[in-house]
């Protein structure tokens, strides 16, 4: 038996989210609950500031001496668009790519930063957005496996099973 289900059941139990004012710095597609463009979420950096901020300070294995990241954890962009997937395919705008558990997500683990050291970053500096571990918090984020997810010139996600 096939049961159809009305458009109305699919509706997110979360709040909608506003189509961006500004430049688009990030789609988020796949298996989200809340959508803004087509089938996908636009954000701006004013929806990602909007989200919360917290603050890393960290050594990175790119970077020289400790530097203080500024963004909004992965883990809470994730549950506000009601991510529904096990994993999230990171891409940057040279097509690199690197695939993240949500399960290994946490509002202290990893953020999509947008500032480094109070500026925002150029795509020549590893910007607009840049995936960020707390490296020197947590000795599991320094290793190769995070080190490869630590995803710079992100241009989107995708939530997948």
């Amino acid at each position: 038996m096939v049961c159809f289900l009305a458009p109305a059941a699919f509706a997110s139990p979360l709040p909608d989210l506003a189509k961006p004012s500004g430049d688009v710095v990030l789609t988020v597609c796949g298996h989200i609950l809340v959508r803004n463009w087509g089938s996908c979420a636009a954000l701006d950096l004013a929806s990602l500031r909007a989200l919360g901020r917290v603050q890393i300070t960290t050594s990175t294995i790119w970077t020289e001496g400790v530097q203080q990241f500024e963004g909004v954890p992965l883990k809470v962009l994730l549950d506000r668009l009601g991510a529904l997937g096990s994993v999230v395919w990171a891409r940057a705008a040279n097509d690199y790519g690197a695939e993240i558990p949500v399960a290994e997500t946490s509002e202290d683990g990893p953020i999509i930063a947008y500032s480094m050291n109070g500026k925002e970053m150029s795509l020549r500096d590893k910007g607009p957005l840049w995936i960020v571990y707390p490296y020197d918090a947590d000795s599991r984020y320094r290793n190769d496996v995070a080190y490869s997810r630590s995803v710079w010139q992100l241009v989107g996600l995708d939530v997948r099973d």
